[in-house]
This record gives structure tokens, sequence and C-alpha cells, in this order.
């Protein structure tokens, strides 16, 4: 028998499964993500061998890179703030501090404990800083009126720390290359930082607000069909993000942006709360693959050869630094307290760290130290998507009774 058609069938009646059971699965201790990675370990080796696909480095970076970029402009569609500091005062605070904490937090267990030197240490830290704003929907914006701070922090922190944590990526490449820093390390923050964040934000704007304007003019004379208008969002993410590369600049960053450009031109009308709903669809879709294809490839030999080293990194990473971290980056903040504990928490890991592993194996990353960081990233993604989708729901229904409705937990101006 053709297990390709198998294949379509398990996915056929799993999407069906997911789709009409959403009512009972959301009030229950389970994510999506969670399922998915379920189902996709009963279909590997070990469970009933249906997916035999074993994709190299090149195709996962392609696959989650594109969930990624879906991901983040489906961010930017949510963000209903105004551009100004205190709006955005918890994204400041979980970007520009607890980001880099976590990466050089996760950078010293990997030098000091996993005996990694500092390029290979920094570059796990980078791969493994991400929240992931594809896994985390439970605790996202979803509805356009929605002023929490919590749900807004989390959504605009994983879709900026996707984007953002590039350049510790090509930090720690670098230092790979060359142990020597000083050789490098202007051009490092010359091009790597300044250039490609400062070309990112400006693609991101310039080339969104043109194409609203081709798209507003070009529909006065004659309107788009509407089963094809919700393909304009899917073709900005495209274009935007090949122009953001063609100049070297974070095509991730250029995409979120844009999103938040699109959102600002004409939030909460009918037509971008089509385009947002779309890309919602279409990165609920993608999120089947790539977690499924995640179950698919756990072995058994390499988690139990990397297990230490890697739940060592796990358990400090999701229960010492990021809480503690987020605690430390929202002091003096006005925000609830227990706000403050739930932005530790929910620092989920997923599609983003493993673009970033996929991305460094394909530039170079190798040997014994690639195989630690790869199973290593496998496994903290793997355990997060466990813990934290048993959490989410319980948690957040908790917060919803006992803490949305306080002042400190919505918007600030």
């Amino acid at each position: 028998m053709d297990i390709y058609i198998l294949d379509l069938l398990v996915i056929g009646l799993l999407l069906l499964l997911v789709v009409l059971g959403s009512g009972w699965i959301q009030r229950l201790p389970l994510s999506y993500a969670l399922i998915y990675l379920i189902v996709g370990i009963l279909l590997s080796p070990y469970g009933w061998n249906l997916i035999q696909l074993r994709p190299d480095t090149n195709f996962l970076e392609r696959l989650t890179e594109f969930v990624v970029l879906i991901s983040l402009f489906s961010c930017g569609l949510k963000m209903n703030r105004p551009l100004t500091r205190w709006a955005w005062n918890s994204t400041i605070r979980l970007i520009g501090f607890l980001m880099p904490i976590s990466i050089f937090a996760i950078a010293a267990i990997g030098h000091w404990l996993l005996r990694l030197e500092w390029g290979e240490a920094i570059l796990l830290g980078a791969i493994l800083a991400p929240t992931d704003p594809v896994l985390a929907s439970e605790v996202q914006l979803d509805d356009p009126e929605d002023r929490d701070e919590l749900r807004f922090g989390l959504t605009s922190e994983g879709g900026l720390n996707d984007a953002l944590a590039f350049p510790f990526v090509y930090f720690g490449l670098h230092w790979l290359e060359n142990d020597n820093w000083q050789d490098w390390f202007g051009r490092w923050v010359a091009i790597d930082l300044i250039w490609a964040i400062g070309a990112g934000l400006a693609v991101g704007i310039v080339i969104t607000k043109a194409l609203i304007w081709v798209e507003h003019h070009l529909q006065r004379y004659r309107p788009v069909d509407e089963l094809m208008e919700d393909f304009v969002g899917l073709s900005t993410i495209l274009i935007v993000y090949a122009i953001a590369e063609l100049v070297h600049s974070y095509g991730f960053l250029a995409v979120f942006v844009s999103g938040v450009v699109v959102s600002r031109q004409r939030f909460n009308t009918p037509k971008t709360v089509s385009r947002l709903r779309f890309m919602e669809q279409l990165e609920k879709l993608t999120e089947v693959g790539t977690i499924l294809l995640l179950g698919s490839l756990l072995r058994i030999e390499p988690i139990l050869r990397f297990a230490l080293p890697a739940l060592l990194v796990t358990a400090i990473l999701l229960f010492v630094i990021r809480p503690v971290g987020a605690w430390i980056s929202t002091i003096g903040s006005p925000i609830h307290p227990a706000t403050r504990w739930f932005f530790g928490w929910f620092g989920i890991r997923g599609v983003g760290s493993l673009y970033y592993l996929s991305y460094a194996l394909g530039e170079g990353l190798a040997g014994e130290v690639g195989e630690l960081i790869a199973w290593t990233t496998f496994i903290v993604v793997v355990i997060s998507v466990t813990i934290h989708g048993v959490s989410a729901t319980p948690l957040m229904q908790w917060y919803k009774q006992n803490v949305e409705r306080h002042p400190a937990a919505t918007e600030k101006t």
C-alpha cells in the first residue's frame, strides 16, 4: 500500500478531528501544537512509520522560514496600539532587556557547564532566545479591541525577537569562523547590527506603504476579485521579505514592520480583519506540517545521548532564566505583578528556534558541537511545547478571572 496515500488519510483525519473537536480542545489543558507533536511521534518509525521523510537542512530552513514569515506578518497585523513609548513599554522591556539577558545567560551555561567555546555558546543562546509567535496562539492577541498588557506584550515580543535574534546568530557564526573577534567585531556592528536593522525597518515601512498606495489606486478603477483579495497580504510578505534580503537586511524584521504598517493604515476595517483571519488560517495549516515533521524526526539514541546537557539547559532556561529575566526586565513597570510572572512563564520556544538552528547548520555548524546544539534545541522545543501546551489553558483562565479586569493589566498611554 502507498504510504503517501496513508499519510494523506491520517493528516486529513487529524485536521477534521482538530476542527470538529476545537470546542472541546480549547477547554482542555492541551494545545494544538502538543496534539500535532504526539501525532508526529506516532507516525514516526517508533509508531506506525508512516512519515519516512528525512528532510535535509535546506528543506527545514525553508519550511520553518515560511512558517515564521506568515506568523510575523500576522503578529504585526494584531498590533493595535499607537507607536508611543508607553504604549509599547512591555515590548521594549522584553526585547531590550529580557532577550539579551536570555542570550547571554544561555551562553554562560553553554560555556561553563557544557564546555562550549564562547562562539558556540552565544550561537546556542541566539537559537534558543526567541519566543515563538506560531505556537503561542493561546496567549496572543485575537480581538482587535483587546487592550490586555500580557497578550499584547507576548504577541509583540514574539514578532520582534524572532527578527532581532539574527544579529546574535551572526555574532556566533562569525566567532566560529574566527575566534579573534577583534578582526570582525566592527564589521558586525556596522553591517549586521546597524545597517541590517535600520534597512529592515526602512524596507518594511517604505515598500509596504508603496504597495498599499498601488493597491488603493488600482482598485479605484477596478476592484479586486473578492476571492483573491486576501492573497494581497501573502504577496506583501513575499515582496517585502525578498527586497529586505536583497539589500542584506533582516527580512523577518521587515515583514513584522510591514504587518504593523498595514494595521495602522486601516485597522479593524473588514478588509484588514479578513486578511488577518486568512493569515491565521495559513499559520495554523503550516504549523500542522512543521510540528508533525518535528515529531517524526525525534530519535531515541541521540535524545538519550544528549539528554543530560539538554535537560540542564531546558530546566535553567524555562524555570530560571526566563522568569527571573522577565521580572528584572519589568522592574518599575506599572503592570500587575501576576502579569510580570506570566511574562516569565510563557516564553514558548518553537518554530523560530528550529529556523535559526537549520540556518546555522546550513552556514557551517557541524560535528559533535552541531549535534549537541541541534538535539538540545529539539529537546527544548519538545519540552516547551508540552509543558506550555498543558499549562496555557488553565493559567489563562485563571488570569482572565483574577487579573485581566485589574486596571494594571490593560494598556498604559
